[in-house]
């Protein structure tokens, strides 16, 4: 019988389909334990037993099969809350296991490798403006970045479970392919495949490609700190602009996963041409470029990391010109958010990308627009705030993907270390 309330995280445990066979018993119960582990730990082992109400033996097992894999750790001798022997805690062991994230974007790439625990642990970042380069000299130099992050993890220890990709574009799960990028102007690329072609080193499986604002939202939802909020919008601003809806728990991908494409929008039908081929898209007013080049930023690198470091020095001085900027990138930012939340129902938005940075200036003129266009705004306050991993929560969520398949079965076969 529990002694106290189940962590969320472990009550979605217990969601999952019914074990079938022995082998299937165990991997869930194994499961179940990390999950409580992670979500409430350092716990004794009878506390994880109230809270999953799996038997003492049977998380005496767990545990010891959890030590031995380099995923959880004792942490000492407490001293008993009434009669008995002093009791050790155990809690979830980060430097057990780690991911490799990559971001392609179209100002350049990042990769990151994250512990057990989300805690990024290393990061390698190269700027460039890759549109009108060849998927081929793009993936080379990517590679590059990767075999540095595997070779890093290692150097610290760290076990690396997996590698997830996130690119700018529309992702073709079954297949891993790049179906398409209009900023980069890549049409069927097979990332991953081309990219492990290119490793001079050898790279763990799985590996695994998504969509940049997708792996936002889900890095957002794994480690963002959002506590309780599990139904969001991440809107994920760079040169393009892209959406992750989370309902509920669960990442909402549309019927082949192409959902999110929130910058091709069409919030000004006579707008300017973009690259998709349609006019007036979201981020063609709402993106980088236009705002650096609405606010006469011309000394700026258009592309990395470098790229907002200028327009915020302006606006922290009050300059007209880029407060009026960004400003307009608001008020259409803000069209976008309003069809989102009348769509979805979503109570929490989250900026993220260059919006979160700019989220002081951007924060009012998008409210207002939200307030007029969105027909529940009187009954339903809606929560807009930055994310807490900026730019990095493509390529933390990335690296941390391959984690939460092995969080879901840790004693499972594809548990191993590549």
């Amino acid at each position: 019988m529990s002694t106290g309330p189940i962590p969320p995280s472990a009550s979605r445990s217990l969601d999952r389909p019914r074990p079938t066979d022995q082998s299937d018993v165990r991997r869930h119960n194994a499961a179940l334990v990390l999950d409580c582990v992670d979500a409430a730990g350092p716990l004794s082992r009878a506390r994880v037993a109230a809270h999953t109400g799996l038997t003492r033996a049977t998380v005496g097992t767990i545990v010891d099969e959890l030590i031995a894999a380099g995923l959880v750790s004792e942490k000492g001798t407490r001293a008993p809350s009434g009669v008995g022997r002093p009791g050790t805690d155990l809690a979830l062991r980060p430097e057990g296991a780690g991911g490799v994230g990559l971001e392609i974007n179209v100002d350049g790439y990042v990769a990151s490798v994250v512990d057990l625990a989300g805690t990024v642990r290393h990061r390698a970042a190269r700027s460039g403006d890759l549109r009108g380069r060849t998927a081929t000299a793009v993936l080379r130099t990517a590679a590059r970045l990767v075999d540095d992050a595997v070779a890093a993890a290692y150097d610290l220890g760290i076990p690396v479970r997996g590698i997830g990709v996130a690119v700018p574009g529309l992702v073709d799960l079954g297949e891993q392919v790049l179906r398409l990028a209009p900023n980069l102007g890549w049409t069927d690329v097979r990332v991953v495949e081309r990219l492990r072609s290119y490793a001079v080193t050898t790279w763990p499986s799985p590996m695994v490609l998504d969509n940049e604002a997708n792996l936002a939202a889900l890095g957002e939802l794994w480690v963002g700190g959002h506590g309780s909020a599990d139904s969001f919008v991440l809107v994920n601003g760079d040169v393009g602009v892209g959406a992750g809806v989370v309902l509920d728990g669960r990442l909402h991908r549309g019927t082949r996963g192409f959902g999110g494409e929130l910058g091709h929008l069409t919030v000004a039908p006579d707008g300017p041409e973009c690259r998709c081929g349609a006019r007036g898209c979201l981020e063609q007013v709402a993106g980088l470029d236009f705002i650096l080049r609405q606010a006469g930023v011309r000394d700026a690198p258009r592309t990395g990391e470098d790229a907002v470091a200028p327009l915020l020095a302006r606006l922290a001085r009050g300059d007209e010109r880029a407060v009026a900027a960004v400003r307009q990138a608001g008020e259409s930012l803000g069209v976008g958010v309003a069809a989102l939340v009348n769509l979805f129902d979503v109570e929490t938005v989250v900026l993220g990308g260059i919006f979160a940075p700019l989220f002081p200036w951007l924060d009012e003129p998008l409210r207002a627009v939200v307030r007029r266009r969105v027909l529940s705004a009187a009954w339903a306050p809606l929560t807009v705030r930055p994310s807490a991993l900026g730019r990095d929560a493509a390529v933390i969520g990335a690296a941390y993907a391959p984690l939460r398949d092995l969080l879901a079965d840790p004693l499972g076969a594809d548990a191993s270390v590549a």
